[in-house]
């Protein structure tokens, strides 16, 4: 049987993630030679400093501090795929690695939340955990495209051979 989180964990939850993800687009961006990839991991950074400011609009905790101190926080250098990020920079693997690294943290995420979602009983940290689900389906979908792209693929099936299995 899973967890049972409160409203106040399930924001919680959801900020501390949001936050890793727009460090990760952040870093990934600033090293990304490709203007277009730049562009799509500059606009996914940005997306989830969004989720970050709603999901703290909500939060009733104080171990955050405000919301600006917050997202100027330092990044957390101990989170695995941030630090794979850093990996793949330091052996110049460039934006195809950085866009896999984020197909593989966004299928994670979306995981991750449809099972929490699927063992939470209030309506409304359920419904916390199907946004989160929702809008990182759709951060896959556009990661995807623009690794397509990367790879010069020529349509959507491609990406399911290489990106999906």
């Amino acid at each position: 049987m899973g967890k049972e989180y409160s409203v106040q964990e399930a924001l919680k939850l959801a900020i501390k993630a949001e936050k890793d993800s727009m460090d990760f687009y952040v870093r990934a961006a600033s090293v990304a030679k490709n203007e277009r990839a730049k562009k799509v991991l500059e606009l996914l950074a940005s997306e989830e400093a969004a989720h970050v400011k709603h999901f703290f609009d909500h939060y009733k905790g104080t171990e955050f501090g405000d919301l600006q101190s917050f997202m100027a926080s330092p990044v957390d250098t101990k989170n695995p795929t941030y630090m794979k990020l850093e990996k793949a920079i330091s052996e110049e693997m460039g934006e195809q690695k950085a866009m896999e690294l984020a197909l593989q943290e966004e299928k994670a995420c979306i995981s991750q939340y449809t099972q929490l979602a699927a063992g939470v009983v209030d309506p409304m940290v359920k419904a916390i955990f199907e946004r989160v689900v929702k809008e990182t389906e759709g951060h896959f979908a556009l990661i995807a495209a623009e690794y397509a792209h990367i790879m010069a693929m020529l349509n959507d099936s491609d990406v399911d051979t290489y990106v999906r299995e």
